[in-house]
């Protein structure tokens, strides 16, 4: 398979070789394409969470468990702008 990396990630791959991380450029590739499955496999962890979170809440509304949406927003941005005081 030859892949054309266009002339900055060329370079990166170039520096990390000289860096004597990697000792290929096939090792180089490796690595990037393991933390990008890495990645889009946590990314669906945290999709199906959502979903199981969202079906939750969803079967707690139906049954009338639930608060009142103002009330709650109003406190999360009082939490929200005390918080960046706290930083600033």
């Amino acid at each position: 398979m030859n892949v054309n990396l266009g002339p900055v990630f060329d370079q990166f791959v170039a520096d990390l070789l000289k860096s004597g991380l990697y000792q290929s450029q096939s090792e180089v590739l490796r690595e990037g394409l393991r933390l990008l499955k890495e990645r889009e496999e946590l990314k669906q962890l945290r999709l199906a969470e959502l979903r199981k979170e969202i079906a939750i809440g969803s079967e707690q509304a139906d049954r009338g468990e639930f608060v009142d949406g103002e009330e709650t927003f109003a406190e999360i941005r009082k939490r929200s702008a005390g918080r960046k005081r706290a930083k600033g």
